[in-house]
């Protein structure tokens, strides 16, 4: 059955049971002898398991290997051949119902020991005999139940991520009518930590990156959480005071998870984010600029690249204090001017001879060395220095940045 996005769900399957694992067996009475136990197993070389029935219900299993085994030792047959079955009997199989869920057999398998698994167990309707099912059979199933929801997590993810990006897309729309700029996002995983805003205005754009706690599902969840937040304290105070900005959403993610001071000892999360919000005026050619852990890289035409540091506080967290204030940096931006900010994903990825951290210090020198080339182009050469001090690296985490000559 195929996944159908359009629906926004997944599809249900029939839950899996012990009947789909049950073999008709024949089957022996206690009061039969060995003898008659040997003749079944010689006749019916198939026949690896034996249930022994009381009465129409089963008591026990005879194991083909075990019974043989003992019966091919000497005199084994003349001295046990007459006697009841149920010397050589497991008294206490794993015996369980027809509609007894895999996912509960399994568990009742494994605690039942090696046996269960090696010499099969009984299944039963009402009580009574059905068949056996085997340890192979049950492994078997198991693993194709997991690769099913396996599949079905993926295809959950998958759909997940043509969400996050559908909440993207005015973002990109936004940014692609800013002149000399480029931004990228790449997802550790298929769904991820990092988000971003972009606002074009009358009088100015409005650039949000964003990295919260995680990655994948549980950091894309906390994407949709912050952009939710930081739509409403844009409707409330505007994009023009990053600073305020800023405390809103902090504000905003601890009231939503929890995490406020009179929910402190009970909050059963601690997550946030780290955020660096711009607002630009062309008329003025002012650039307002306000980081929570994340910093802004300025590189005048002819000037040393300077740094603006963002506050050590993040958004949202338990410890960050309800009071935090993040002040707004003012910049008069002369013509030419590159402005670069980037998530830690850039400057954590593990890589090198050393197997380091790319570092801060890298991606400015990056930046001085690259001082005169376009927005478009400087991202490639991120992208092209990062790949190659990754090498055979797994990526750390989402990678977010954005850069722009306004």
């Amino acid at each position: 059955m195929e996944f159908d996005a359009s629906r926004q769900h997944l599809p249900r399957y029939r839950q899996s049971t012990a009947a789909d694992l049950c073999r008709e067996s024949v089957s022996i009475a206690a009061e039969a002898c060995n003898a008659d136990v040997h003749a079944l197993f010689t006749e019916r070389r198939d026949l690896m398991s034996l249930p022994v029935l009381d009465g129409g219900r089963p008591i026990g299993l005879i194991s083909r290997n075990i019974f043989m085994s003992q019966m091919s030792k000497p005199f084994y047959q003349e001295l046990y051949g007459k006697k009841s079955c149920i010397a050589f009997m497991d008294k206490e199989p794993l015996i369980v119902e027809c509609d007894v869920s895999i996912e509960d057999l399994t568990f009742r398998a494994v605690a039942s020991g090696e046996k269960a698994l090696a010499d099969g167990f009984i299944i039963t309707r009402e009580g009574e005999l059905a068949g056996v099912g085997f340890g192979l059979q049950l492994m078997n199933v198991v693993a194709n139940m997991q690769a099913e929801r396996n599949r079905q997590i993926m295809h959950s993810i998958e759909y997940a991520s043509v969400i996050q990006r559908a909440v993207l897309k005015p973002s990109r729309d936004a940014l692609a009518k800013l002149a000399d700029a480029h931004l990228e996002w790449q997802p550790r995983d298929l769904v991820g930590g990092d988000f971003y805003l972009v606002e074009q205005h009358e009088d100015g754009w409005f650039v949000a990156l964003g990295d919260c706690t995680g990655h994948g599902v549980p950091g894309a969840f906390m994407t949709l959480i912050a952009s939710q937040v930081l739509s409403g304290a844009l409707l409330r105070v505007g994009p023009r005071t990053p600073g305020r900005l800023l405390q809103e959403v902090s504000g905003g993610v601890k009231a939503l998870l929890g995490q406020t001071t009179e929910q402190r000892a009970v909050a059963e999360s601690d997550d946030g984010l780290d955020a660096a919000f711009l607002w630009f005026e062309p008329r003025t050619r002012r650039l307002y600029f306000a980081g929570a852990r994340i910093a802004l890289h300025l590189l005048a035409p002819g000037e040393p690249l300077l740094v603006v540091e963002g506050e050590r506080a993040g958004l949202g967290y338990v410890d960050t204090d309800p009071a935090q204030e993040w002040p707004t940096h003012v910049v008069e931006l002369t013509p030419g001017t590159l402005l670069f900010v980037t998530t830690d994903g850039l400057i954590d990825q593990i890589g090198g001879p050393k197997s380091i951290a790319f570092g801060k210090r890298r991606v400015r020198e990056l930046l001085s060395e690259n001082a005169d080339a376009s927005a478009p182009a400087l991202s490639g050469v991120v992208l092209e220095a990062l790949a190659a001090w990754q090498g055979p690296q797994p990526r750390r985490d989402d990678l977010t940045f954005f850069c722009c000559r306004p």
